[in-house]
């Protein structure tokens, strides 16, 4: 909540006029039964008319006036707790981006989606509610209690008595409240994965007749987030009829000592009618305070959730680690490398290679080996736990993020495509202009395909690229990573859906297009490593082997082994 109270600093001049007029409306509420209880009782029985109809028109003035300044507050409200939630949620959105992979794999992203979305929104409902009810509920309260002490003592009294009782519902509400929600909003998270993995992945599901498995699974975590919201609903909802049946014990006590009173001339008839409405309006303010509890309970789950992710560290808090660096003269060294993602059993061990400006590393292995972390180590989505990796001689932890990304063109194995045109697909939000486009295409064999198109590179994709086949999607990827003329290429499965014919030239116009870029290939195909200038193997994240593409055939017998299978012997010879 500290976090969230820096939002609403910036805030507070506007909500304190609010706030003002809320507290005015309020007061002008109270006036209205006393002077209609000064009517009865004073005014009426003396026969003056023009009293009558002045102090008549002064209620209807304080009623105008309240209600005009009630208007005032819950806009001025409304407007406020909009404004606070839309930077708070920008805000939330840029942490998010600037997560580390490591932070982001803790909070998962459906989490994270739920923060942005049903956790901004209680917030926003528990502020809009506080500044509308919260100043309002303590004066009709306090206010209507003291007038009332003022008018009957004795009656005021009787009123008094259901307090306790109503105090403690109220404290219930308060304390029992936010751990509930905040389980509520756990369950939520785990809804919201089971659809993200359901809508990424329909066409698979369909394909292997999976829809009545995903449709148990998805009934499943929604029984168990009814579940949650029933079990906190239910303690929640005793409130409100409990609260109800002592208020209404309370009011029933009142007229009966109110009627006992005025038969026994003790008390006059405007003043209980007074007493009436102020128990009325009183009651209603109560409950409206209780409502606040409720609502604060579920914000208040919400807020710590969006605040542990605010308060996370980001890429935007990067400070060099002061750790020595390495010989300026490699472009990519990797020493002695180990990564384990749950750091239990290492992903990678004892990893090293080194590059030199322009040449060529060509990584293969089977599913699992380690293969793309080496890459998500180079581009330090994560960090090593033990030994260093070095990008022209500087250690990766002493580079700046986004700085050292800026180096890389990258197509990553599960790469995306945008809803948007090929153009701005290609160009990805840089300043690309459309020759360098045009020699990305050409250089990722894209040409062809995109000159056939009607609208060329204005022809719109549809989400994930679904109307483009899988060799063109790769080859927009392609493009996209040579666009900007990278120092470094790392290419992750990148021509999986390209046939052979079409690999070879898209390897032959790279060594033209990009001679001095450093390249890393992390493939299946031998065809797309074969002519590295270095090529390692990977069994269970360690290396087996490593050398050029005649070495490995003479002394790694698995590498010699995939090559007969794939290329039919010496096909390429």
């Amino acid at each position: 909540m500290r976090t969230l109270w820096k939002y609403i600093k910036p805030f507070l001049n506007v909500i304190y006029i609010g706030l003002l007029a809320k507290g005015a409306s309020a007061l002008l509420e109270l006036l209205i039964p006393y002077i209609m209880s000064m009517i009865i009782d004073d005014i009426v029985p003396t026969g003056n008319v023009q009293g009558i109809i002045l102090w008549t028109a002064v209620m209807i003035v304080c009623a105008l006036l309240a209600w005009g300044t009630n208007i005032f507050a819950n806009r001025n409200a409304s407007k406020v707790s909009r404004d606070i939630i839309e930077i708070l949620r920008n805000d939330l959105f840029d942490k998010t981006l600037y997560l580390s992979a490591e932070k982001t794999d803790a909070y998962t992203i459906p989490s994270l989606e739920t923060r942005l979305t049903t956790d901004t929104y209680n917030i926003h409902r528990m502020l809009g509610m506080m500044m509308r009810i919260g100043i309002r509920g303590p004066i009709i309260m306090v206010g209507g209690l003291c007038i009332t002490f003022f008018m009957e003592p004795v009656l005021s009294l009787v009123l008094l008595a259901t307090m306790p009782f109503i105090g403690v519902l109220v404290y219930y509400r308060a304390t029992k409240g936010i751990p509930l929600f905040r389980r509520v909003q756990d369950a939520e998270d785990r809804m919201v994965g089971v659809v993200r993995e359901n809508a990424q992945g329909i066409r698979v599901i369909k394909a292997l007749s999976r829809v009545e498995y995903e449709k148990n699974r998805y009934e499943g975590v929604n029984s168990e987030l009814r579940d949650m919201r029933i079990k906190a609903t239910r303690r929640m909802a005793v409130i409100n009829p409990a609260m109800n049946l002592f208020l209404n014990i309370g009011l029933t006590a009142v007229l009966i000592v109110g009627a006992y009173r005025v038969s026994s001339g003790i008390s006059e008839t405007g003043k209980i009618i007074a007493f009436m409405s102020y128990f009325t309006i009183i009651s209603r303010s109560m409950m409206a305070i209780s409502r606040i509890f409720m609502m604060y309970s579920m914000g208040a789950a919400s807020a710590g959730r969006v605040e542990s992710v605010l308060l996370s560290e980001s890429e935007k808090d990067w400070k060099a680690a002061g750790v020595p660096d390495g010989d300026p003269a490699y472009s990519i060294v990797f020493d002695d490398v180990s990564f384990s993602y749950l750091k239990v059993k290492d992903n990678l061990e004892h990893i090293s290679f080194r590059l030199k400006k322009g040449e060529t590393l060509g990584i293969i292995g089977a599913t699992g080996s380690g293969k793309t972390t080496i890459m998500s180590l180079l581009l330090r989505f994560y960090d090593a736990d033990k030994g260093a990796v070095y990008v022209n001689g500087q250690d990766v932890r002493n580079i700046e993020p986004s700085e050292l990304r800026k180096k890389f063109g990258i197509v990553m194995q599960n790469d995306f495509l945008f809803r948007d045109t090929l153009a701005e697909n290609i160009r990805f939000g840089r300043d690309v202009d459309i020759d360098d486009m045009d020699r990305a295409v050409s250089t990722a064999q894209a040409e062809e395909f995109i000159s056939g198109l009607d609208e060329g590179y204005e022809y719109m994709l549809t989400g994930k690229g679904a109307n483009l086949s899988g060799g063109q999607k790769q080859r927009v990827l392609l493009s996209r990573a040579f666009a900007a003329d990278p120092e470094f290429l790392c290419l992750d499965d990148s021509s999986s859906a390209l046939d052979y014919a079409t690999d070879a030239r898209l390897r032959k116009a790279l060594s033209e297009a990009h001679p001095d870029s450093t390249l890393i290939i992390i493939a299946q195909r031998i065809s797309s490593v074969m002519n590295c200038d270095q090529i390692i193997m990977l069994e269970e994240g360690r290396i087996s082997a490593a050398g050029t593409h005649d070495e490995l055939m003479q002394k790694s017998a698995l590498y010699a082994s995939i090559y007969e299978s794939q290329m039919g012997g010496a096909l390429f010879d």
